[in-house]
């Protein structure tokens, strides 16, 4: 959520500034701003709404200046107002602000600051950091004093980019438990909230630590710590970050392309070497609790490894949500937190990352983003490969973790001895088929499932059900739904239909019931009653089924036939295709949902 780019360049960068705007809007946001520093001081064009529309609006390319700083907003302290966008400025114009975050003591700052005559323009707390710079700078001090300064009064979290019209040559930065990654070129510095701000002008990056600061220029950049100002020494590393990944390439949304990008990032999550996956197996098997962790969709993640662990190797790992984690995981040296994050920077899962760390638990962390801050916190992390998600609604990230699960399930119970000597060779190969089988559901049901959102597009409640390992799933796609539609949608164990929410069936209800194979006779036949249950209120039957010949549902979604272990995924796809389908249909701002970002990094 919200998206920092600051730049230093020997050109003009209010263009790249724009255009890194517009690489940040996948975050979320609902206004942004751009100031730079010109021969007259600093100038700020910012206001509600898309980018396109304030860049045409603000003609904020043409803003002058080879220094400059830039925001997408997402409001949290203070409405959506252009007052409340970034950048904001001190009293006297001579330091702008932006910044991610929150600044926990902002109020007692505010009114000490106002006591000594400073205005505000803004209900935000980032603007207190704006006015305590001019607080701070003497003539006789530097810039850089005076940030340091400014940075030692406010606590909470922060990734902050300020420039000054006291040094034009020089952009300045910090972080404390939020995100920001300095970019390096021959052409420019660069700092960003992620390394989409900038990789399309290079992939050389420094990752800033917690309690770092940062002074960009021409000439190079200095990264301090902000207690002590001790000089650290960074290593800039090669981002592997495929740049046409974040273009659209002819799709109408990001979550199509992304959708129909699955069979190559399960591909890529196969090629995770083995090595990786066997050692996090081993730390499985070492540790004597094992606590799976995420929030949101990581968290459906989760919930889906738990089924796998238990049913597959016979270990109750339990899933937890990482908002509450930290109340309920046993965290002590024989426990693992494994941790799951599309972005690496979910300040939830990061919070228990941090609290098992410091209860000298294990950690690991399944993370698609690489230089993320949880990439360096977890002892054992496996990056999933699966390029740049740029829909706010996470698909493509989804299905590559599930296939590390399998993996990963696949060699604990190798290792417990569970298994046969030839299982983790059968998982590998069914899941080898499975970007075949994903293929052939996008080119054979999408027309259907768009059928299907066209005639149910106006049914207000939804509830996807299945039975077991189909249960998380379930969960997952009614997420998809309400995410990206709008509608009420309820995930749920199908058996749980008939401890109350049976009363909410009627004949305008759609039902979507996860059929398992007719192999899994048990989970099947559980599943059907559940249907029969549904039926008898007049409720409508969709099922998403790889058998065709039954007559219980009133549609069908038939799926190519497989085996148990990738049964669950195909049921993610259609779940996800008809969440997309149905968003299309009801005209929604499919990629940027309203009231969502993209990376949650606040609590």
């Amino acid at each position: 959520m919200c998206g920092i780019i600051g730049i230093v360049g020997k050109q003009e960068v209010a263009p790249l500034l724009v255009n890194s705007l517009m690489r940040l809007e996948y975050r979320g946001y609902d206004s942004c701003g751009v100031a730079t520093l010109t021969s007259t001081g600093i100038e700020v064009r910012k206001d509600v709404g898309p980018v396109s529309e304030i860049a045409g609006r603000c003609d904020l390319a043409l803003a002058p200046g080879g220094v400059g700083i830039a925001h997408t907003r997402w409001a949290t302290h203070g409405g959506v107002s252009r007052e409340n966008s970034h950048p904001h400025l001190s009293c006297d114009r001579a330091f702008a602000v932006v910044h991610n975050g929150i600044i926990s003591n902002h109020h007692q700052l505010r009114a000490e600051l106002q006591q000594r005559g400073h205005t505000f323009s803004s209900q935000t707390d980032t603007e207190v950091f704006a006015h305590l710079l001019e607080e701070t700078y003497q003539p006789e001090r530097s810039v850089e004093e005076a940030f340091v300064d400014a940075l030692h009064r406010i606590k909470g979290t922060f990734a902050i980019a300020m420039i000054s019209s006291y040094e034009t040559d020089r952009l300045f930065c910090a972080r404390e438990k939020s995100p920001l990654i300095l970019g390096l070129s021959p052409e420019a510095s660069f700092v960003g909230s992620d390394v989409n701000a900038f990789s399309a002008y290079t992939r050389k990056a420094i990752v800033l630590d917690d309690g770092e600061y940062a002074v960009l220029s021409l000439t190079g950049e200095r990264v301090r710590r902000i207690t002590d100002g001790r000089l650290r020494d960074k290593r800039a590393t090669e981002i592997d970050w495929d740049i046409e990944s974040a273009e659209k390439a002819g799709y109408e949304h990001f979550m199509a392309k992304e959708i129909w990008e699955q069979p190559e990032v399960i591909k890529r999550a196969m090629a995770v070497p083995q090595q990786a996956i066997a050692a996090l197996a081993r730390l499985v098997c070492e540790s004597r609790s094992t606590i799976l962790t995420g929030v949101g969709t990581t968290y459906y993640v989760a919930l889906f490894g738990q089924y796998l662990l238990a049913t597959l190797a016979g270990e109750f790992a339990p899933a937890l949500s990482s908002d509450e984690a930290g109340r309920l995981a046993p965290m002590d040296p024989e426990s693992l937190i494994l941790a799951i994050s599309q972005s690496g920077e979910t300040f939830d899962t990061m919070h228990v990352l941090l609290q098992a760390r410091a209860a000298g638990a294990q950690t690991a962390a399944i993370v698609n983003v690489p230089g993320s801050s949880m990439t360096r916190e977890a002892r054992l992390v496996i990056l999933q490969q699966s390029g740049p998600e740029i829909s706010v609604v996470s698909t493509k990230a989804t299905i590559a973790q599930m296939v590390l699960l399998v993996r990963l399930v696949a060699e604990v119970s190798r290792l417990k001895g569970n298994a046969s000597a030839t299982q983790p060779l059968e998982v590998f190969n069914e899941l080898s088929r499975l970007s075949d089988l994903i293929t052939v559901v996008l080119r054979t049901q999408r027309e259907h499932i768009r059928d299907l959102a066209l005639r149910y597009q106006h049914r207000p409640h939804w509830f996807f059900l299945g039975r077991g390992i189909y249960t998380p799933i379930a969960f997952e796609v009614a997420l998809k739904m309400k995410e990206v539609t709008y509608l009420h949608a309820e995930g749920m164990p199908a058996g749980f239909l008939k401890h109350g929410t049976l009363s909410l069936i009627d004949d305008q209800t759609p039902c979507v019931f996860l059929m398992p194979p007719k192999e899994e006779k048990e989970l099947y036949d559980l599943t059907l009653g559940s249907v029969e249950e549904v039926r008898a209120r007049k409720g409508k039957v969709i099922a998403f089924s790889f058998d065709e010949t039954c007559g219980h549902y009133d549609e069908v979604v038939l799926l190519p036939k497989t085996s148990r272990w990738t049964a669950p995924f195909l049921h993610l796809l259609a779940g996800q295709l008809l969440a997309y389908e149905t968003a299309v249909v009801l005209g929604r701002n499919v990629d940027r949902p309203r009231s969502l970002a993209k990376s949650v990094t606040v609590s």
